[in-house]
């Protein structure tokens, strides 16, 4: 799954080695990063500091909803 990070300048100069050696991740604006969930647990290793901004979504398996429908 992919998760949505945000760094501060000095943090993101401490992960830039970290999610070019482990994600092929997206770099967007503002020092923002889309990066497989694994990476995740290695930043936080590492001690760098960092701001979920899309947290994944754990949704519930329903047999009532067929894929596609609006809930």
């Amino acid at each position: 799954m992919s998760v949505v990070l945000q760094f501060d300048l000095e943090e993101e100069a401490k992960a830039l080695p970290i999610l070019l050696r482990h994600s092929p991740g997206t770099v967007l604006a503002n020092r923002t990063y889309v990066v497989e969930d694994a990476v995740v647990g290695v930043l936080r290793d590492a001690g760098v500091v960092f701001r979920e901004v899309a947290p994944t979504l754990n949704i519930p398996f329903t047999e009532d909803i067929r894929i596609g429908e609006r809930i």
